[in-house]
């Protein structure tokens, strides 16, 4: 994927503790007690193949900020524990909603 089509479908590299690098794509950003969120995804080669049901979905608390060269910048990070159900449900009920209420 080219740096050109990951900042098109809005793709964030990671790094695991075990150097391993995980290629995740913005589904949503939100927010939850005046904090930003967003829920990401595994990225995919072909943006066409999509079955996300599959996929593993990741939340993380988004922290903004302005980098030495004026430029907004944004850094992923994992929210505390104790708000992660809440967060959890957030997205659930999101998703729900943008399917329009389709599993009735």
């Amino acid at each position: 994927m080219t740096p050109e089509e990951m900042e098109e479908r809005d793709v964030v590299e990671f790094t695991d503790d075990e150097g391993n690098t995980m290629l995740l794509e913005v589904m949503d950003y939100f927010f939850y007690n005046g904090e930003e969120f967003a829920a990401l995804c595994n990225a995919r080669e072909d943006a066409s193949d999509d079955d996300p049901d599959d996929d593993p979905v990741y939340i993380m608390k988004v922290n903004s900020f302005t980098d030495e060269n004026g430029e907004e910048m944004e850094e992923f990070v994992p929210p505390e524990e104790e708000l992660m159900e809440k967060l959890i449900q957030v997205v659930r009920t999101r998703f729900v909603e943008d399917e329009d209420g389709g599993d009735e």
